[in-house]
């Protein structure tokens, strides 16, 4: 009589229909795999169809308006005539608002981003158990209108305000100085509005960074300035990026602040392209402007992110 005591049982050999194979991929039916793909566009569907109601199709009205006869017709409107000199002649007309423009955006973005570094550095490492609130107070301006706080500035920057009686009594301005109606206004007005589109991507690669490689680099005996430069900022590159992007973009193309804060000299081509619209119903002209300007910034961005952007962003 022979003992099966201690013999281990057969194996499973594959293909012999005995079992699954140890350690085998579960069978997953075709089915699953296609509704998975299908609820994947579903979900897709309502932002494609946003999309293409309130961007594709409004784009498309303004390159067909840009092309429009700029003579027009008094009884049939405009027609579409293709006249690609729109764009020559807007250029021609109104290059000095759309560099003002340019280097407004860029000089607010400038300041917005020391500022803002420095606030969402002190929020992300030294504000402790007063983080939440300080955010709520960088996010709170947000519940007043644009409109209010741009004339609130306009109060505070005011010929007989505190801030201009300080400045004449210190004589950084002379007796007939001012600050409304002047560049220094404008840009002020723009970095105060477009701050907090700075300080929370910027807040938010900040506090991703381990505290830890900040301290090997004073272990190692590094000046705080070099490890900086060596450590925070480096990692800090994705939330630079895309706050600059976030404030040069809308801060570029704004027109409130030079209309309340600034004077005709001040003039962006935002502004340019609202009185052409809605003053003087040149609709040609005031469409192939706003291509002008879109390209420009389009361009500009590719460009900044081709040079600085990192591999999140990319």
């Amino acid at each position: 009589m022979t003992s099966t005591a201690g013999v281990a049982p057969p194996l499973d050999v594959p293909g012999t229909g005995t079992g699954p194979t140890p350690g085998a991929p579960p069978e997953v039916p075709p089915e699953t795999g296609r509704r998975r793909g299908k609820t994947g566009y579903l979900l897709l569907l309502p932002g494609a169809l946003w999309l293409v109601l309130f961007f594709v199709v409004p784009f498309y009205s303004l390159v067909a308006t840009s092309l429009y006869d700029p003579a027009g017709s008094d009884f049939r409107g405009y027609e579409m005539t293709w006249a690609v000199g729109n764009y020559v002649d807007a250029l021609q007309e109104y290059w000095r608002p759309m560099l003002r423009s340019l280097w407004y955006g860029a000089l607010a973005t400038l300041f917005c981003l020391v500022l803002g570094y420095v606030l969402a550095y002190a929020i992300a490492f030294k504000a402790g158990r007063w983080k939440n609130l300080m955010l709520v107070l960088v996010v709170a301006p947000f519940f007043t209108s644009f409109l209010v706080r741009t004339l609130s500035w306009k109060l505070i920057l005011a010929d007989d305000g505190w801030v201009v009686n300080t400045l004449q009594f210190l004589q950084v301005l002379g007796e007939d100085g001012r600050l409304l109606a002047t560049p220094v206004a404008v840009v002020a007005g723009l970095t105060y509005n477009f701050l907090p589109f700075m300080v929370l991507p910027l807040y938010a690669s900040l506090d991703k960074i381990d505290p830890r490689l900040v301290e090997a680099s004073s272990d190692l005996y590094a000046h705080p300035a070099v490890g900086f430069f060596k450590v925070t900022w480096p990692l800090s590159l994705p939330g630079v990026v895309s706050g600059t992007l976030l404030t040069f973009i809308p801060a570029s193309g704004d027109y409130i602040n030079a209309e309340l804060l600034g004077s005709p000299n001040q003039r962006m081509v935002g502004g340019v392209i609202q009185s052409l619209f809605t003053d003087a119903n040149d609709y040609p002209a005031a469409a192939a402007l706003s291509m002008v300007l879109m390209v420009l910034i389009v361009v500009m961005v590719l460009l900044y992110v081709r040079r600085a952007g990192t591999e999140e962003l990319l």
